[in-house]
């Protein structure tokens, strides 16, 4: 096995999460890495809202996590790499598919890291959110001169318009906050409607369309009145997108008007981790093209021993924020 440094260093940092919004930092041994695994030394990893159900404390949720457990937006260079590793070497800058990044270092397979160019040193790449995006945007087949709703203008709503927009749609942008809405401008937005009042979202759409709504919608919040709102905007056999997580429990859907107007229904969550690499690399592809730039959207910075106020920040976005990330030094 292969490293970096003749410093050897014994101990990593984690965080371990104890309770509800409860967070501990252990130092703890460094692992090693097994056959096809290799050892990141991270440098950030960025925050989910995915996490935010667990750190609140469900009844289904298991104190304490495993230590760095539910990070998994982390970047940063291979450190050591285990026997029949082929496809990345020791000190190449890496965004990786692991579950641990809430650390220092984190264990990974080797066919979940993908190397990063060299147009991209400095730069911060959470790659499993800019896959996720890129994945969404894929299913949803959006084509110019196409019309396209996004309800949620988060920092995956604003890649998602920057796409869209890029791809030749006309996008409306859908979202509570004003500050969201001046984002989903600069990304290319034609038009942007305030996510107050249910119906007079439905009638400002139905106006700005002249009544036939929008060849796509993607719903990017994962909440029931989104949801609701979404199908609505989407036109007859359009395609309504669920980008959203919907993990707070079950939904009710409008199956009458969702037969009536013929809607395709697609839900746009991955499962499989090839699947997730791949739009991994279609990221650093569009990244390296200009296509995609993120770098606006990446609001708030943190260190390690403050993840519990990222993810607190993460659940009540104050001010501007739009993305948090954790970076390690």
């Amino acid at each position: 096995m292969n490293v970096i440094s003749k410093n050897v260093v014994t101990t990593m940092r984690a965080a371990v999460i104890t309770g509800p919004g409860k967070i501990e930092l252990k130092d703890i041994p460094i692992a090693e890495p097994g056959p096809k695994q290799v050892r990141v030394r991270l440098e950030g990893c960025g925050v989910c809202a995915s996490n935010l159900t667990p750190w609140a404390g469900p009844d289904w949720m298991i104190f304490p996590t495993e230590p760095g457990g539910l990070g998994h937006e982390g970047w940063g260079r291979v450190e050591a790499i285990g026997e029949d590793v082929t496809n990345v070497a020791v000190g190449d800058r890496i965004a990786a598919l692991s579950h641990h990044a809430y650390a220092t270092h984190d264990i990974a397979d080797a066919d979940m890291v993908v190397p990063l160019p060299a147009l991209l040193d400095g730069l911060p790449f959470p790659g499993e959110p800019l896959g996720c995006a890129m994945n969404i945007f894929r299913r949803a087949d959006i084509r110019p001169g196409q019309t396209v709703a996004i309800v949620g203008i988060g920092f995956l709503g604003a890649l998602l318009t920057q796409l869209a927009s890029g791809a030749g749609a006309r996008v409306i942008a859908i979202s509570r906050r004003a500050h969201s809405l001046d984002v989903a401008r600069k990304m290319g937005a034609a038009e942007t409607i305030a996510m107050d009042d249910h119906w007079r979202i439905i009638e400002e759409v139905r106006h700005m369309t002249d009544g036939r709504f929008c060849d796509r919608v993607i719903e990017a919040v994962g909440k029931q009145w989104p949801l609701d709102l979404a199908a609505e905007l989407t036109m007859e056999r359009g395609r309504l997108i669920i980008a959203g997580y919907h993990q707070d429990g079950p939904r009710q859907v409008n199956l009458q008007l969702w037969n009536w107007r013929g809607l395709d229904v697609i839900n746009a969550h991955e499962r499989d981790p090839a699947v997730y690499i791949q739009g991994i690399r279609d990221a650093i592809e569009a990244v390296v093209q200009g296509r995609l730039d993120p770098s606006s959207l990446y609001t708030d910075h943190y260190p390690l021993e403050k993840l519990g106020q990222a993810l607190d920040d993460t659940r009540d976005r104050p001010g501007n924020f739009l993305k948090a990330l954790v970076i390690y030094r």
